[in-house]
């Protein structure tokens, strides 16, 4: 998982004092890095779900699903991060779990350094995938307009945003000896520790308010291109944009899911620093350790195509023969007015494909 607060816990132990130090005598690290692990393993068979090459079942038409292969390389990206940050989780818990200690021992300099290592690069990859996120929203913008993608853009933002944010954060916390437990004054606590949780929780908080605006004003545009388009705004029409609100909305859920109990953890650990409720943050930890690797998980089943035979997973190990080929052939076949609507609409893959034979132009997207 991706926390400040449990960041903290590669510091040196101080001299006991410390607020995090007390709920740590109550916490079972043994159930928690459990749940880490459980959660951590469905998140790395999510991410190699989608990071998998695929078919997708539209040769026959013109325009061979643009949009979505736009759509595509960005999600590509996302399980890339995910994949990565999920294994480190994986990683860090099994090594926790055989150690029997979440916290590195007094003057163990070892356990430290891995700790925070462990935990920089954790951070590093979630962070990039919360950049992702954002570069999926924006890029339907540029779909939606008819736009080109910045792909160059989306990797030097999506690379480099998390280095500097993680680096920053994670060197005023540790350097120069990693006693972050020591900090007795108040000047010290905000300067050393607080500066970390900023830094985390600024990129997330980024994604969590601009993506729903950025869908909201993505479905305006679709209503209104296919308005113009088709000339009229029936039922048919009404389902596809209310398809389309419907996968927008999951995404957004999806990320809030993950990420919220993140923040409220966060406004717990400062607003009720000197009288936290222990059992309370404990339970929120364990539901983090939890939502936290699943991002990957969920991903692979919000972002993927939902409609039957539009796409077949195509496995490295598996060589295709005539009989796939024929099968390709009558799957296009059988769903050519379903393939149509996908090529249009990344998104939709529930609503009526009659209607979209009304708005062919918008294949242009």
């Amino acid at each position: 998982m991706s926390d400040p607060t449990i960041q903290t816990f590669c510091c040196h132990h101080g001299n006991g004092t410390d607020v995090a130090l007390t709920i740590i005598e109550d916490f079972d690290p043994d159930s928690y890095n459990t749940v880490c692990l459980f959660s951590s393993a469905l998140g790395i068979f999510g991410a190699i779900y989608q990071v998998l090459p695929r078919r997708q079942f539209s040769n026959s038409h013109r325009w061979f699903s643009f949009s979505t292969e736009r759509g595509r390389k960005i999600i590509v990206w996302l399980a890339v991060a995910d994949l990565l940050a999920a294994v480190g989780v994986f990683a860090r818990s099994m090594i926790w779990i055989n150690k029997k200690n979440i916290m590195p021992e007094v003057d163990d300099d070892s356990s430290v350094l891995f700790c925070a290592i462990s935990s920089a690069l954790t951070q590093y990859f979630y962070t990039s995938t919360w950049i992702w996120t954002l570069c999926y929203a924006i890029d339907m913008r540029y779909v939606l307009s008819q736009k080109e993608g910045h792909f160059k853009y989306y990797h030097f933002f999506a690379w480099t945003i998390p280095a500097i944010s993680t680096i920053t954060g994670l060197s005023l916390l540790y350097l120069p000896n990693a006693n972050c437990h020591m900090a007795l004054s108040t000047s010290a606590v905000v300067l050393q520790i607080l500066p970390n949780y900023i830094i985390t929780y600024v990129p997330m908080l980024v994604v969590m308010v601009v993506n729903p605006i950025l869908y909201l004003k993505s479905i305006r545009d679709m209503r209104n291109i296919i308005s113009c388009t088709s000339g009229q705004f029936t039922s048919r029409e009404r389902t596809i944009v209310d398809a389309i609100k419907v996968k927008f909305g999951v995404i957004n859920l999806v990320f809030y899911i993950c990420w919220m109990p993140n923040l409220i953890n966060g406004f717990l650990m400062w607003m009720l620093w000197f009288r936290l409720p222990t059992e309370s943050v404990i339970v929120l930890w364990h539901i983090m350790a939890f939502t936290n690797p699943l991002q990957a998980f969920f991903n692979a089943l919000v972002y993927r195509r939902w409609s039957s035979g539009s796409e077949k997973l195509v496995c490295p190990w598996k060589q295709y023969g005539t009989s796939d080929s024929q099968l390709s052939g009558s799957t296009s076949s059988k769903s050519s007015r379903g393939t149509i609507r996908e090529e249009i609409y990344p998104l939709l893959q529930s609503s009526p494909a009659k209607s979209i034979n009304e708005y062919h132009g918008i294949a242009k997207l």
